[in-house]
């Protein structure tokens, strides 16, 4: 059925969970992979509905077992398809990936109320933290080896076994990354892996458009900041002036760098020590929508008004608290109208 709409779904197999499937698409351009996902939702709604059954795209709709979610595959290319997070073989391209992937790590640094925001909802509140889905601490997983060559940029160190090679963007010393080698770690929310990032915190029944948006403005207010930095650098001042602005963004944002167990209350802490937000709920993050640097960073790359940015939040939130009502008030129900006469029946019959 995508097939007939000209949707290139792939992967398709079981989860975890009783009568859980994913399914992947192919990658595409943002726009057009948001609207495929769109109809996705719609069209697996109606072949469930033609077979007699329901599709639940609720993100977590039993206790005990694991939710439901997204994952948001997000790499940046050029008009004439180079990607900018491949890392490369050759100084040029070391250098240009090196930029690229430190203007990600400051956008999410720097906004990762947004990014937490982007997958807020009722559903995934119950989601996330635990059954494979990451914490509600926006962090960024890179790999050891990644991490590595970082920590060497800041601190003027040595990368790999030739000592002969002072770590310099410029000098050929990045590894080639394998795909495979960097997307072990399942607890994160955001996890570079090869030559592209994975944000993973997406509910099941959201729209994707939301965190491509945001992404894709605060990265792009990370390089305007770089650019700004750098456009009237001599060129044969360029090589050190970029080494020392990459140092810098690496000692200011290295604190959303995490490679271990985002379950463990041992990161709890230690984000809390870093100074990371830990919003666990809806309501707790979407006031941050409204603070002046959110509004500066859409209105100043011509995304979103001021009032289009509150009527967003007030439609989120007005989301939220409709869902939750109608959620306790099912459960109300269901205790009255089949739990409560059941256990009256019972006990009035043992009393007999």
């Amino acid at each position: 059925e995508l097939w007939k709409l000209g949707i290139p779904a792939k992967t398709k197999h079981n989860e975890v969970a009783p009568a859980q499937h994913e399914l992947a698409p192919v990658f595409d351009t943002a726009n057009i992979a948001v609207d495929h996902n769109q109809l996705t939702m719609e069209i697996m709604k109606k072949v469930a509905e033609k077979h007699g059954l329901t599709c639940l795209l609720h993100e977590k709709p039993f206790e005990g077992i694991n939710g439901s979610g997204k994952h948001n595959n997000w790499s940046l290319t050029t008009d004439d398809g180079v990607n900018l997070l491949n890392p490369g073989r050759t100084p040029a391209q070391n250098t240009q990936f090196l930029i690229f992937l430190m203007a990600v790590i400051k956008a999410v640094d720097d906004y990762a109320d947004l990014m937490r925001i982007s997958a807020a909802s009722a559903g995934n509140d119950h989601r996330l933290g635990g059954n494979e889905a990451p914490p509600a601490i926006v962090s960024i997983f890179l790999g050891d080896e990644l991490t590595h060559v970082l920590e060497s940029i800041e601190n003027d160190t040595y990368f790999g076994k030739q000592e002969k090679i002072q770590l310099d963007t410029g000098a050929p010393v990045l590894p080639h990354f394998l795909k495979d080698n960097t997307d072990r770690n399942r607890t994160s929310p955001f996890a570079f892996t090869g030559n592209k990032f994975e944000f993973r915190m997406l509910g099941s029944a959201a729209s994707v458009a939301t965190p491509n948006i945001i992404l894709n403005t605060a990265v792009a207010e990370s390089l305007d900041q770089f650019y700004e930095e750098l456009k009237d650098t001599d060129p044969a001042d360029m090589d050190e002036a970029v080494h020392a602005l990459l140092k810098r963004a690496i000692q200011k944002h290295k604190k959303v760098i995490f490679n271990g167990n985002g379950y463990s209350d041992e990161w709890v802490k230690e984000a809390s020590r870093r100074g990371l937000d830990n919003l666990e709920s809806t309501p707790d993050c979407l006031e941050r929508l409204l603070t002046a640097k959110s509004i500066t960073l859409f209105t100043k790359h011509h995304i979103y008004t001021e009032e289009e940015i509150r009527s967003r939040h007030d439609i989120l939130l007005e989301n939220y608290v409709k869902t939750i009502a109608i959620e306790a008030r099912t459960m109300v129900d269901i205790l009255s109208r089949d739990f409560l006469p059941a256990l009256l029946s019972y006990t009035g019959a043992v009393a007999s």
